[in-house]
C-alpha cells in the first residue's frame, strides 16, 4: 500500500511555444498526443504518479485558462487536488504554492515533483527508483533531484556534475548545475563520468523546501506570507491575484537547487525523454536509414528527404515532400511550418509571432 505522507506534484502550466505551431496558448503541449502511446503528456504523468503515491495525493499545477483541459484530461483528479495559478511565474512559485499546500494538509508529507512533459518508457524501474527517493528524503532533509545517466553528449539538457563517482542509485551531493552546454563541453562530461542529465524530477519534505525557500530567495518567499491562512481556503484565488503580479519569474533551479548546499542527485538509469522542442521529439522518434522522424496521419509520397521531421495530422491529405535536407515540416489545422531544424534559426524566426497581424495564430 503506498504511504499516505507520499504525494505528487505535477507540474502543467507551461506554454509550450518551442512546440509551435501544434502547441498554442490555448491548448499548449502538456495536452498534446505527441508520444507513441497516443496519450497525452498530462495522462501520462499522471498515471506514473498514481503508480507511486495514493490517487488522493497527487496534485496538478496549471494555469486558471486551463482548468477545463485539467479536468478533460483528468476527471479523476481530485476537486481540491487543482491548483490554478492567475499566471505563469515559472517553476519557482509553482513549486512554492504546491508544496506550502501539502504541508498545511501534512506536516510530515514528502513530495514528488514532476514535469507533465516527459516520455518515461521503463514505468517499473521509475517507480522503484522513486519510491526509493522518497524513502531516503523521509529520513533526511536534503533535495533530491533525479539525474539520468547520459546516453549521448546533448546540448538540449542541463548537466548535473556530482562530488563522487556515479555508482548504483545512491544519492550523491551535487556539485555543479550547467545549463545547456556547447557540444564539445557536453562530450568532456559524458566522458569525465561524473555528470547526469537534469530531469526536473525533484524529491523532499515539503517542511524542507519551504526551508530552502525562505534561506535561498527570501524575497519569494516573502511574497507567500499568509499562505497558512489562505491557502486551501475559499479566499485561496482572492489571494493568489494580490501576490502573483509581483511574483518573481524564476525556476526552482536557479532560485533554490544552484544556491542549497542540502542537494543531493540520485541517478536513475530508466529511459527517459524530455520533449522541450522539436529538436527532442525529433530525436524521440528517427529511425529508418535515412535519419527520418514522419509521423503522417494520411498518407506520404517521400522521396530523397533525409534528418528530416515530418508530422502531418490530416487523414485525409497526402503529403509529397521531395529533396529535403534537415527540415522540419509541420502540418495542423490552420498553419503549415516549413524550417530548418537548427533551433537557433527556427526561435529567431517563431519570435516574429508576437507581431499583432500573427495574434490568432498564437
Amino acid at each position: 500500500m503506498n504511504d499516505p505522507h507520499y504525494y505528487c506534484v505535477i507540474m502543467a502550466g507551461g506554454q509550450g511555444k518551442r512546440f509551435w505551431p501544434i502547441s498554442r496558448e490555448y491548448c499548449p503541449k502538456q495536452f498534446q498526443s505527441f508520444s507513441r502511446s497516443g496519450k497525452s503528456f498530462l495522462r501520462m504523468a499522471w498515471e506514473r504518479a498514481v503508480a507511486v503515491v495514493p490517487q488522493e495525493n497527487v496534485l496538478v499545477v496549471s494555469l486558471e485558462r486551463y482548468s477545463d483541459l485539467v479536468r478533460s484530461e483528468l476527471p479523476e483528479l481530485p476537486a481540491g487536488n487543482l491548483l490554478l495559478e492567475p499566471f505563469n511565474r515559472n517553476t519557482a512559485s509553482c513549486i512554492a504554492y504546491s508544496c506550502y499546500t501539502i504541508l498545511k494538509r501534512d506536516p510530515q508529507a514528502v513530495v514528488l515533483v514532476t514535469p507533465s512533459d516527459q516520455v518515461i518508457e521503463d514505468e517499473a524501474l521509475f517507480c522503484r527508483t522513486v519510491l526509493s527517493g522518497m524513502d531516503y528524503a523521509a529520513e533526511h532533509d536534503n533535495l533530491l533531484t533525479l539525474g539520468i545517466l547520459p546516453r549521448r553528449a546533448d546540448t538540449n539538457f542541463g548537466y548535473i556534475q556530482v562530488e563522487v563517482p556515479i555508482a548504483g542509485d545512491r544519492p550523491a551531493k551535487v556539485k555543479t548545475f550547467t545549463e545547456k552546454p556547447g557540444s564539445e563541453l557536453a562530450q568532456v562530461f559524458v566522458e569525465s563520468g561524473e555528470f547526469l542529465w537534469n530531469s526536473g524530477i525533484f524529491i523532499w519534505k515539503a517542511s524542507a523546501i519551504a526551508g530552502e525557500l525562505e534561506a535561498c530567495v527570501p524575497e519569494m518567499a516573502a511574497q507567500w506570507n499568509g499562505w497558512e491562512q489562505y491557502l486551501g481556503t475559499p479566499m485561496e484565488q482572492e489571494y493568489l491575484h494580490r501576490i502573483y503580479p509581483d511574483m518573481p519569474r524564476t525556476s526552482i533551479d536557479y532560485a533554490v537547487m544552484e544556491k542549497s548546499e542540502r542537494v543531493m542527485a540520485i541517478p536513475a538509469f530508466f529511459d527517459w525523454t524530455d520533449l522541450g522542442n522539436w529538436d527532442s521529439l525529433y530525436e524521440y522518434f528517427v529511425g529508418g536509414p535515412d535519419g527520418n522522424a514522419v509521423k503522417i496521419e494520411g498518407t506520404a509520397l517521400t522521396e530523397d528527404v533525409k534528418g528530416s521531421m515530418v508530422l502531418a495530422l490530416h487523414k485525409d491529405k497526402l503529403v509529397a515532400i521531395k529533396g529535403l535536407k534537415d527540415y522540419i515540416v509541420i502540418d495542423s489545422d490552420d498553419v503549415l511550418m516549413i524550417c530548418p531544424r537548427e533551433e537557433k534559426e527556427r526561435k529567431d524566426f517563431i519570435s516574429k509571432l508576437s507581431l499583432p497581424e500573427f495574434e490568432k495564430y498564437r
